[in-house]
């Protein structure tokens, strides 16, 4: 077991917010969140907090971004080093996470290298988060491997990545060798957790209550609703977004209430691939 853990949020062309959130979940199995918990809940034994490891994090930025990570939703992450920073060079960290970017972002030839060079260290994980595998892709190190990656985004990934075998359309996560993913957003707290309970760095007790804390972990590896449901009901929101804006046009315009009792009677049709 681990006595001291180094994370890496790698995020060189800034990231989706709950992407990277999902860190917290590995965060919170830490001696220093047990120790501050126990200072709140005295019931919390004193050999639980010593079990628990230190988890050091590190939100690594390029040279090109500089150190304000531009998040969704207006966020803005201070980075502690760029990935220039022998702090957090190959062999510094255990574990590399690679939450979202922007999909249609060209990556520096700097940053996958240096991604390469952590997939490359032998007892680094790399822990990719959504459309992290666009950029762990690019540079190379999945080829030949499983992966998962956003649901809706497979076959875009399987033409843009042939070597890559993504399982995607099924998996929520997946692990193949040191590399693991998961499908979109909130599903890297699943990979986080499934992560936490396979690897030997945390103390079993102290990933379960960590876990329960965070509330997650109980979502199964492999998606209950079947892709093509998935895909019928993603086509159904586009035709009803696009029908609310036909009929919203044409009231300004001014049309009649027949074309909002048209919308819904969409809505009611509807009703069966909602739930």
């Amino acid at each position: 077991m681990s006595h001291h853990i180094k994370i890496g949020v790698f995020v060189p062309c800034g990231a989706q917010l709950l992407d990277l959130a999902c860190v917290d979940v590995l965060g919170v199995m830490s001696k220093e969140y047990f120790s501050a918990l126990r200072r709140a809940v005295p019931l919390l034994p004193a050999h639980v907090v010593d079990l628990a490891p230190d988890v050091s994090l590190y939100y690594i930025s390029s040279p090109e971004q500089g150190s304000d990570i531009p998040l969704t939703s207006g966020a803005t992450l201070k980075a502690t080093h760029l990935y220039t920073d022998e702090e957090v060079s190959p062999g510094k960290l255990d574990i590399v996470m690679v939450p979202g970017p922007d999909p249609a972002i060209d990556f520096s030839d700097g940053s996958l290298q240096w991604l390469r060079e952590q997939a490359g260290t032998s007892g680094v994980d790399i822990l990719c988060v959504c459309t992290g595998i666009f950029l762990c892709a690019s540079a190379g190190i999945v080829d030949g491997k499983r992966a998962s990656g956003p649901r809706g985004l497979q076959a875009l990934l399987k033409d843009k990545f042939p070597k890559v075998k993504l399982v995607g359309d099924n998996y929520r996560w997946v692990q193949d060798g040191n590399f693991w993913s998961s499908g979109g957003i909130t599903n890297g707290n699943e990979l986080a957790a499934a992560y936490a309970r396979a690897t030997q760095r945390w103390q079993q007790p102290v990933v379960e209550l960590g876990l329960m804390l965070s509330e997650v972990g109980d979502r199964g590896q492999f998606y209950t609703e079947g892709n093509a449901r998935f895909t019928l009901k993603f086509a159904w929101q586009l035709l009803k977004g696009w029908v609310l804006s036909w009929t919203t046009g044409q009231r300004k315009e001014g049309g009649t209430g027949k074309d909002a009792g048209n919308a819904n009677k969409l809505d009611s049709a509807s009703s069966s691939l909602d739930k």
